[in-house]
């Protein structure tokens, strides 16, 4: 065949093929050019046309999604948004139901919003205060006005939400110029609402409307009041306990489990923010922004000190009637137990109380007898990691006046040791434990009870974001931890909170249970340290990527954080506990 002739060929086969080529890349494009979302929970791809809201895709495969009831919320991105949002690009989502621990803090945020409602129908012009978590609830009051709340007061407004979750009224998310959410929330009377967006410096703001009433919140709301059929509201001390599903049944109501010394833990540092006029983040922001960050640090330090001396004055009391030679120290992670003890220790020597410290690590039980988990790992958290029966003789012996080997637990082998160190009660000398199972009774069960004082110290965080969002003590602690891992333990924020499901787990079991069985609390928060912890933390945050599931957890912290303006750490005293994650600290770790 002549060059002409193939050329011909080459050309005519190019020419009768093309048409078909171009077919196949133009099909290619559009399926391409279909918008899909990936839903996690089904593990497809679902094409949409564009400008549907998460909710209505729920609708067309809720049953295939294999959740508990309705969906709170959805993971959009690994970031946390409301059923309502629309999807204009593609998206992988996860929806959430009422057992995960997000969608059980949307289905608490809206029952707040209906309670709100349900107050101002009623009680037009009352200020409601939902003020912090216990008993199974969230405790509420109608500030200023302690005698409203009567249990009359309470089964009507119980009664006004339960209509309004009847009536199934749509909460709608809204979001336009700070400005003119300020004016709304002023005409509302939500001044605390006003305090805050005046000093957050935000372009736009979002809120949510029911019916007649706006509100905001920290996080998503569901999108109509039906969904939330399960809740109570019942007197609780000087105001009502708002109630939600039951962690374990959720077609029940949490039970009310009364924690009166929690409660009073609470209610004196909530008593102390009222006096200073500082109980809200606009409150710490404009006392920030107005110079006044040193006096608030040196007041609220000043407070932690009043609480120490009067501990150890009672400790002190106890010893002198001839009891209270064991004071034992728990709380939970990131609690601050450590430079508590070390500065209670400072006060019972001015009282002339020597405390000699054993370590009830020195105690672990042999690695071959350690208790495991439900995945098999050792289960250092457990009681009976500790070898308990030789814990309680060798006290025994100690307060009866005997010199006693202590051990010295070598983790590298897991073997406990002694290397000769002894130890020996004098006159005027108590023992300091620190740990997490100090207030069960089994650890000193042969210990007689007069001769035990227990200490729980949390940071039962009492600043409000405003009257209608709290700041958890939970998301404090792990800010804590998140810094204090980074610094010290050379974690990231991802690996923290990667395992903070499974310290919260430990807590539950072996700390919570018992911190009613405590004779004293110390409540190791502080007004001004998110302020202070912000510039440390952010950068931590920022660099949990998006696209890991801790992404979630991250970016609700920075969230919070936004709110609050910066206090730089110079002011910060060396023997604050906010040392004990930041540095600095002039004691020994």
């Amino acid at each position: 065949m002549g060059h002409c002739a193939r050329l011909a060929q080459i050309l005519f086969t190019f020419a009768t093929h093309k048409p078909v080529a171009t077919a196949l890349i133009c099909d290619d494009m559009k399926k391409n050019d279909e918008l899909k979302v990936y839903c996690k929970n089904t593990r497809e791809y679902i094409s949409i046309e564009g400008g549907e809201t998460l909710d209505d895709l729920f609708d067309t495969i809720k049953g295939r999604l294999n959740l508990t009831g309705d969906a709170m919320c959805v993971l959009v991105n690994n970031k946390v948004e409301d059923l309502r949002y629309p999807v204009y690009a593609p998206k992988h989502v996860e929806y959430l139901d009422i057992t995960s621990n997000t969608g059980y803090r949307v289905y608490t945020r809206s029952l707040c919003m209906v309670l709100y409602k349900a107050l101002y129908d009623l009680y037009p012009g009352k200020r409601l205060c939902i003020q912090h978590s216990i008993s199974n609830g969230h405790y509420c009051q109608i500030k200023h006005e302690e005698e409203f709340a009567t249990p009359e007061v309470v089964a009507r407004l119980k009664e006004r939400m339960a209509q309004i979750i009847e009536e199934d009224y749509p909460i709608r998310r809204r979001e336009r110029l700070t400005t003119d959410v300020i004016e709304m929330f002023r005409k509302q009377g939500l001044n605390d609402k006003v305090r805050l967006l005046e000093t957050v410096n935000q372009l736009y703001t979002v809120y949510y409307r029911m019916d007649d009433i706006v509100d905001s919140f920290y996080g998503p709301l569901v999108p109509r009041t039906g969904m939330l059929k399960v809740f109570d509201l019942v007197p609780y001390e000087k105001g009502m306990l708002l109630l939600g599903p039951d962690r374990n049944d959720r077609t029940q109501v949490a039970k009310c489990e009364m924690q009166p010394k929690l409660f009073q833990a609470f209610t004196d540092y909530i008593a102390f923010n009222d006096i200073i006029r500082v109980g809200d983040v606009g409150a710490v922001n404009r006392a920030i922004n107005g110079g006044y960050a040193p006096l608030l640090i040196n007041v609220v330090e000043a407070l932690h000190n009043k609480y120490f001396a009067k501990i150890a004055e009672e400790i002190t009391r106890r010893y002198q009637e001839g009891g209270a030679r064991v004071v034992l120290i728990a709380g939970p992670s990131s609690s601050g137990k450590t430079t508590s003890s070390k500065r209670l220790a400072i006060q019972l020597i001015t009282n002339y109380i020597v405390p000699k410290v054993v370590e009830l690590d020195n105690y672990f039980v042999n690695r071959d007898r350690t208790p495991r988990d439900e995945n098999g790992d050792y289960d250092y958290e457990s009681l009976y990691a500790l070898d308990l029966e030789q814990f309680n003789k060798d006290v025994t012996d100690l307060l009866a006046g005997k010199e006693v080997a202590m051990p010295t637990y070598n983790f590298k082998t897991g073997q406990r040791e002694y290397l000769g160190n002894t130890m020996h009660l004098d006159e005027g000398d108590i023992l300091l434990m620190e740990g997490i199972h100090g207030l069960n009774p089994e650890l000193t069960r042969n210990i007689p009870e007069h001769q035990k004082f227990r200490l729980f110290v949390s940071a039962l965080t009492t600043i409000n974001i405003d009257d209608h969002n709290w700041v958890s003590t939970y998301d404090n602690r792990l800010l804590r931890r998140i810094i204090r891992d980074h610094k010290y333990r050379n974690c990231s924020a991802l690996e923290t909170i990667q395992r903070w499901p499974s310290v919260r787990r430990g807590e539950d079991k072996w700390i919570m249970p018992f911190h009613e069985n405590a004779d004293a609390m110390f409540n190791s928060s502080l007004l001004f340290e998110l302020s202070v912890i912000k510039p440390y933390a952010l950068p931590i945050l920022q660099q949990v990527p998006n696209n890991a599931p801790e992404y979630s957890v991250a970016s609700r912290l920075m969230k919070l954080l936004s709110y609050f303006e910066t206090i730089d750490e110079k002011d910060i005293p060396s023997t604050s506990l906010l040392r004990e994650f930041l540095g600095g600290s002039s004691f020994h770790y």
